[in-house]
């Protein structure tokens, strides 16, 4: 199961080190016209739809990122059933669709529908095609469906289970939705305490989505509570000591809790992968600091240390707690970063805000010190960090290729002879600087020529898989051995 989080984890870096940039520029875009959003000036509208380009888009990025990072074999037939399975529930779950079949109209379409296009459904959609693909993807048919054969099979099989999936998510989706609404009223008269609650199930049920459905209670108007629209006094009935409750503890945990917890995990992560895990998690607490953007660094960790997740929603529940007992308020019009910090310290609820800098500072400093101590601790995987010691062995340069030549034909057919041939290898891939095969039969390596070309040293991981550190230039390898292979 931890192999299976991790490799799930691994392969959501791939849209996740997309996230950050777009962050960046919707957050410019809303710096530049913070109240207009791009209506009143022409640069903030270009930045801020070239950021939504993408962000709009996370859950199909997703979807495509996790196919391609869970199976086993990689080929373009992957994305292709990804994208015709996601395009497909992604319709059959849409507002105009829902009511079509509910023969009602839009406006009187459950609201949980509103919310289907989300990062659960684009991961699960992901595992399912790559299951799909690897189950199938060298099925033989009838002569007579021969056009079929093969990987061209995978996009029929899963477009069916996309029709099951949505007929199922169609009858469940609104059951949950509606619990988490209906908890969310409960929790609503317990005060700060129901603040510092709502704010752990927020933070929770990202991964789903599902926190949509608390988010509709607290910010908006299903319960009259409408946080966000009071606290900017474009509603009345706000009351001053009391709105923006639901959103102010938010701040001190986005802006510099979160970036703390990205600096520990860089500063944990092994010495080879620092540059690459640097870059992705820098842009992240840049992005979560500015803009309040926080999954390019909470989907780092979410799969990959379950625990860090569970603590990260516990803290964030405790600060929303603690800032909505000292009546310590701000607010937000996209999400908790320093560009709507700044602005809602002129709203009209906004009620002793600057004291959330201090509280952000000690976030920073519990954030940092509790990941260290879990990462440490527990021998965490977050990003860069790996599992197993390394083998190492006397290099004795036996032939002419090695990893200085970059000769990456020739190494990739060594390293295929020295796995056992092409019929011993199931899958290779890589991860930042490691070479990651899975293999029928791990006694026929023969470690000592990989050794020869290089390499770092050997990880032998289980029953059937090796690792090889070879460096930044593993993935040319990686492609030219799947060249090979296919």
């Amino acid at each position: 199961m931890l192999n299976y989080l991790q490799r799930l984890g691994k392969s959501l870096m791939l849209p996740v080190s997309i996230m950050p940039i777009a962050a960046i520029l919707k957050g410019v875009g809303y710096w530049i016209d913070p109240i207009g959003w791009g209506a009143n000036n022409i640069i903030a509208a270009f930045l801020i739809e070239s950021g939504g380009a993408i962000i709009d888009n996370l859950p199909i990025l997703f979807a495509v990122g996790i196919a391609i990072g869970m199976a086993e074999q990689k080929d373009s037939m992957i994305m292709m059933s990804t994208i015709v399975s996601y395009l497909l529930v992604n319709r059959l779950l849409s507002q105009d669709t829902i009511s079509l079949l509910m023969n009602v109209s839009i406006s009187k379409v459950p609201q949980c529908f509103e919310s289907t296009p989300n990062a659960f459904i684009g991961i699960l959609v992901g595992l399912i095609s790559a299951k799909i693909y690897d189950r199938y993807h060298n099925i033989q048919l009838p002569n007579a469906f021969s056009l079929f054969n093969g990987r061209r099979f995978s996009p029929i099989v899963c477009t069916f289970a996309m029709l099951l999936l949505s007929i199922i998510l169609i009858l469940v989706w609104p059951i949950l939705y509606n619990l988490f609404v209906v908890f969310s009223e409960m929790i609503a008269k317990l005060g700060a305490t129901g603040a510092g609650i709502y704010a752990f199930f927020n933070r929770l049920l990202i991964p789903t989505g599902l926190h949509h459905a608390l988010n509709s209670v607290f910010w908006f108007d299903v319960a009259n509570i409408n946080d966000i629209g009071k606290f900017w006094g474009s509603i009345s009935g706000g009351i001053l000591g009391q709105t923006g409750m639901y959103q102010a503890g938010f701040f001190p945990v986005m802006m510099f809790g979160l970036p703390a917890a990205a600096l520990a995990m860089y500063q944990y992560a092994r010495p080879e992968n620092k540059k690459k895990v640097g870059a992705i998690l820098l842009s992240s607490a840049i992005a979560s600091f500015l803009t309040g953007v926080t999954e390019p660094i909470e989907f780092a960790f979410m799969f990959v240390a379950p625990s860090l997740y569970l603590m990260h929603a516990i803290l964030t529940g405790i600060f929303v707690f603690i800032a909505a007992s000292m009546k310590w308020l701000a607010g937000f019009s996209f999400s908790a970063g320093f560009i709507d910090y700044v602005l809602s310290m002129k709203a009209p609820f906004s009620h002793n805000a600057y004291m959330l800098i201090p509280l952000g500072i000690i976030s920073a400093f519990v954030y940092y010190y509790l990941f260290k101590f879990m990462i440490l601790r527990y021998n965490l995987m977050t990003p860069g960090r790996e599992v197993d010691e390394l083998v190492f062995e006397d290099t004795n340069i036996e032939n002419g290729i090695t990893l200085d030549s970059q000769d990456y034909d020739e190494l990739a057919i060594l390293y295929v002879e020295a796995l056992g041939g092409k019929s011993n290898i199931i899958a290779v891939d890589s991860c930042i600087t490691r070479l990651r095969v899975r293999l029928r039969d791990i006694e026929l390596v023969d470690e000592q020529a990989i050794i020869n070309t290089g390499v770092s040293g050997i990880v032998k991981m289980g029953k059937n898989g090796l690792q090889a550190i070879i460096g930044t230039q593993v993935d040319f390898i990686v492609e030219a051995m799947n060249d090979i292979i296919r």
